[in-house]
This record gives structure tokens, sequence and C-alpha cells, in this order.
């Protein structure tokens, strides 16, 4: 049996959130963050050695080797997220939400991810309002199922009720690690349940003053979340600034990190320069050279926003919006015009998509694109 239970701290407790973590926590962090990135790149060293001595590599190959320098780079973004949270104070922008549908859009926007990995998800979604940040909350819930992915064996059931007293809305994840016709006399080896992603739901609970407890037990795993500031009717009509009123804490800019940006550009340089406009923004940013292998690299997972260079608008980013405008139809995409300095969000004027012009990049592309990801929450 295994408990990991944390408790909301009071507003006096809630101070540089480096404080959350003693020695021990923070040795131990470490040794993770070294394991999950040593050991897939030991692996990818060893393919890359096979390679140059055989001068070939077959497509599994290639993908293994992909996936595990991705294995590596996701580490260690997860390590600045953990990094962000620890040493910066946040000011947190309250809202009223409702949680059920929070988790709809989040489990929607990764539906291609999880039928790729022959993983069904179970939602039984009860309505409850809660008071939170909402990039924060997007956050935690994309967190909450990259943890179950990586140890489900065949579904992960997500439900959201109201505990009776006192009346706080829960989030309950629940998912087997081990078949369900394995005998139990089988030995099989104990998940890794503590690895960086679920420090990282650790820690953006204690952000937002949420208890979380984890119960490992027979092959199966619950984690739930309670929300101690769960809307009644009580706060209707209240505003945002009524509602942060009493709360503390930083730029939503940080909880938007490790967001996942598909960078589609035909010339090289202009792939390298979108890339370092948007890095210091702590974004997975992945390029592509056309827009075939951007459908190519949605197909098993859509990522959370697409900037395109403008001379590849055309037909086929015209279909490829459409596909992924039938799943999610706030999804964002921002072109980068081939000529000016000006830009603009999307829904102004009637425009379908955010728009960059190519002399404005590094001053205006982050901003835009900060709107737009924030506006698809």
């Amino acid at each position: 049996m295994d408990m990991s239970d944390i408790k909301r701290g009071t507003p006096a407790s809630q101070g540089a959130a480096a404080d959350n973590f003693d020695g021990e926590r923070w040795r131990d962090l470490v040794s993770t963050v070294g394991s999950e990135i040593a050991l897939p790149l030991t692996s990818a060293l060893e393919r890359i050695e096979a390679l140059t001595c055989s001068g070939r590599i077959d497509k599994a190959g290639l993908r293994a080797l992909r996936e595990e320098v991705e294995a590596a780079r996701r580490a260690s973004m997860l390590a600045q997220q953990l990094t962000r949270f620890a040493s910066a104070r946040l000011r947190q922008s309250h809202e009223r939400l409702t949680l059920a549908d929070t988790l709809k859009t989040v489990l929607r926007h990764r539906a291609r991810e999880t039928e790729a990995r022959g993983i069904t998800l179970k939602p039984a979604l009860k309505p409850a309002d809660v008071i939170v940040d909402a990039s924060l909350l997007f956050s935690l819930l994309n967190s909450v199922l990259d943890w179950s992915l990586l140890h489900a064996r065949s579904e992960i059931a997500f439900a959201v009720d109201l505990k009776a007293w006192p009346a706080h809305a829960r989030l309950n994840c629940h998912f087997a690690y081990r078949p369900a016709d394995e005998p139990a006399f089988v030995a099989t080896a104990e998940p890794q349940l503590d690895s960086l992603v679920w420090r990282l739901i650790e820690q953006t609970a204690w952000t937002m003053g949420l208890p979380l407890t984890r119960t490992v037990g027979q092959g199966q795993v619950r984690l739930v979340i309670e929300f101690p500031r769960t809307a009644d009717d009580s706060m209707e009509g209240m505003s945002t600034i009524e509602l942060d009123q009493g709360f503390g804490l930083s730029s939503n800019s940080t909880s938007l990190a490790g967001s996942h940006v598909l960078v589609i550009a035909s010339r090289r340089e202009m792939r390298v320069r979108l890339r370092d406009s948007i890095r210091h923004m702590g974004l997975i940013i992945d390029l592509v050279a056309s827009v075939d292998e951007a459908k190519d690299f949605c197909r098993e997972g859509l990522p959370h926003a697409i900037i395109v260079e403008g001379i590849l608008n055309g037909e086929k980013l015209r279909q490829l919006r459409s596909q992924i405008g039938s799943e999610l139809p706030e999804f964002p995409f921002i072109e980068i015009i081939e000529e000016g300095s000006s830009f603009a969000m999307s829904g102004f004027d009637g425009a379908p998509m955010g728009r960059v012009g190519r002399d404005a990049i590094e001053s205006a592309l982050p901003s835009v694109l900060m709107f737009e990801l924030s506006r698809a929450l």
C-alpha cells in the first residue's frame, strides 16, 4: 500500500514554493531527473553506435531513436517546469470554471494520442464549478493524463463528483497497471509511480492549494484531487476581480510552460528563427518542413498550437485545419505573413487564425502565441 497525501497550506505558509521541498525531496528529485534523462539517452547512444558500425537503420530503429531522444527532452522540460514552480511566486488569476467541462476539453484534445496507445478513457463527470486559475488547472489535468498514460494497461477512469462534507468537488482518476487476467502469483515489477510527471502533479496541486491522495494496491492506482474552493449559488454574479481578492500568488506564462507547439516552415532558417523566438517560454517545440509532415505528426496526437509559414497556406493547410477543427473548434493556428511588422489575434475582424508579420516575429509572436494558447484553454 502506498499513500501520498498533500494538504493545502494556510496563507501564512504559502511563501516561496521552494519551501515545499525539503533537502531529501530535492535529492530524490535530482536523482529522478538524472535517471529519466540518462536512461533514454544511453539507449539512443547505443543505437547510434550500432548505426555507425552498420551504416543502416530501419524504420523501427529510427522510430525508437526518436522516442528515446523525445523522452530525454520531455524529462528536461519537466525539470524546467518544476524549477519554475519552486523558484517563482505565482500570481494566479482565479475564475469560476466547470471542472467537468475543462476535463472534457483535455480528454478531447488528447483523444488521438490515447487511441494510438490503445487506451480507453471512461469519464463519469458530474457538474461542479471550482474557483481556480484556468491555465494551472489545464496544466494539472494534462499532467494527470500524462502520468496515467505512462502506467495504465487498458483503460483510465475519470470521475468528477462532490464530497458531501465539506462540499468540495473532487477529481478521481483510477487505472490498473497490471492486466486484469494476470494471476495473483505472477511476479510483476511495481510501476515507478514517483516519476517527474508525478512530481509535477504534486507541485502544481500544492501551488493551487489542492489536497491530493494517491492509493496503490492490488495492481490498481487511484488518485483523488480535492478542490476546497468549490463554487455555490451564493457566488453567482461575482466578478473575476472579486474572486481574486484574498488569493495570492504569478504570471500565467509560467503555467503554460510545457505546452506543445508544432512549427511548419519549409525554410530551415525560418524554422530556426521561429523556434528561437519562443524558446524562452518553456514550450515543447517540434519542427516540420511541410504540411504533409504535419499531418503525419498529428496523426498520433495533437499539439496545443500550430505556427505555419505563410507561403504554405494553401489547400493542404485548409484540409488540416478542417480536420483538426472538426475535433477541436478552438484549436489555435498562427500564420507567419511573409512581409510586414503587423500582427493580429484570431477573432479580430473575423480573422480565422492569429497572424504575425515576418518583421515582428521576435517582438510579437510570443504574445500572440500566449493569447492563442490561453484562449484555447
